[in-house]
């Protein structure tokens, strides 16, 4: 069973569609995780500076265009839930990209052995 050069061009340019689609979201994911990554270790070097300071100094969390006063140990809690929800958000980034990396490399194959088996 032989395909038609016209329906053979189709899904070629369907793949093709997937793969670009693909490497784009890949970028976009890249660009996540790295922004989750920085913020994350922002977070870890404020939880490791304010750990530093005695608990009866005086620690502040900018709130819009104002500073608020509150417990160093509660800023630290906070902190360390935000760490905890951006360790589960970059897993989660890293399987999307790891998912998509597989997903284009795996368009790119059929394609090239589209291509090939039509020579």
């Amino acid at each position: 069973m032989s395909i038609s050069n016209e329906a053979l061009q189709k899904l070629v340019r369907e793949i093709e569609a997937q793969a670009i689609q693909a490497q784009q979201q890949i970028g976009l994911v890249r660009t996540q995780l790295a922004s989750k990554q920085r913020e994350m270790r922002l977070a870890q070097l404020t939880r490791g500076e304010i750990s530093t300071l005695p608990t009866d100094t005086p620690v502040y969390e900018g709130v819009g265009k104002m500073f608020v006063a509150i417990p160093g140990p509660t800023l630290q809690e906070k902190l360390g839930g935000q760490v905890k929800d951006m360790e589960g958000e970059i897993e989660t980034l890293g399987k999307r990209l790891q998912y998509l990396e597989t997903t284009a490399k795996n368009s790119q194959e059929h394609i090239e052995k589209m291509l090939g088996g039509a020579r």
